[in-house]
């Protein structure tokens, strides 16, 4: 099986990979001889991240992008185009959550300002598609490719509070299959788009909901959602990678188009 894991040689961007789990995609790509560009919108971490992954002996570049702005997303791309002459895989993992954009004791469904509503929906659907435009338009002259989403558990049930973070990503879902389709049937069938529905990792977007502020405990809600997930544990980084892996590589040559859940089985629970 060892041909039809093979990723060496193949270029990645990786959008939101200064984040906690896109970082360590990028790194595990890198590890297997992707060449990567590890994209977000801090100069210094992009850097970073990329020296890392060269210092560990693979092959990257730091390029800075706002998902949501296209001349942004179009000077990046030929960066990569200029230094790897192709594009392979396409993680889109620009996304998140706003406190403001979360019911909480301080703030009711119906004081929830638009702009924070915006931000959500903004960073997580147009964040995607844009980044989709623009990378995934080199795939179609290439005649292949792989792109992958980043959805959440909350496309598929959404949680209370989280207004905003959950019709985004099961906006995800959507775009996803939409996409999948469109590739297939305008340009190529060796084109495709499925997407991962992460349950819960502990990071920087959901710190502020998980762990109590003064105790450094669980909060309820995580005591909740610990008590939901059979395998009784939040998820970590390397969780992710083998699918990852996995949908970027030959050895999903004829899936297309859906959204795998990695959730410790919380989305099989009933509760009872």
């Amino acid at each position: 099986m060892d041909k039809f894991f093979d990723l060496s040689g193949k270029t990645a961007v990786v959008t939101g990979a200064t984040g906690v789990l896109c970082s360590d995609m990028a790194r595990e790509l890198a590890r297997r001889g992707v060449k990567v560009a590890v994209m977000g919108l801090e100069d210094d971490l992009t850097k970073q991240i990329a020296d890392e992954i060269n210092d560990d002996g693979g092959t990257a570049i730091g390029v800075v992008v706002d998902v949501l702005d296209k001349d942004s997303l179009i000077r990046a791309r030929d960066a990569v185009m200029e230094e790897f002459g192709g594009i392979d895989i396409l993680i889109n993992g620009a996304g998140g959550n706003h406190k403001n954009a979360t019911v909480s004791p301080n703030l009711s469904f119906f004081d929830i300002p638009k702009e924070a509503l915006q931000f959500v929906f903004n960073l997580n659907i147009l964040g995607t598609i844009m980044s989709t435009q623009v990378f995934g338009e080199v795939m179609t002259k290439q005649g292949r490719g792989s792109v992958i989403n980043i959805s959440s558990m909350n496309a598929y049930t959404p949680l209370t509070n989280i207004v905003a973070y959950s019709a985004a990503k099961a906006g995800i879902n959507n775009f996803t299959q939409w996409m999948a389709v469109h590739f297939n049937l305008n340009y190529s069938p060796d084109i495709r788009v499925n997407a991962i529905a992460p349950g819960f990792f502990l990071t920087k977007q959901n710190h502020f909901l998980l762990v109590d502020e003064k105790t450094g405990g669980h909060t309820p809600r995580a005591k909740q959602i610990l008590g939901h997930t059979p395998m009784n544990r939040y998820g970590v980084p390397e969780d992710l990678l083998g699918t990852i892996v996995y949908l970027a590589s030959d050895a999903s040559s004829f899936v297309n188009g859906v959204v795998i859940p990695i959730d410790g089985g919380f989305s099989a629970y009933s509760g009872v």
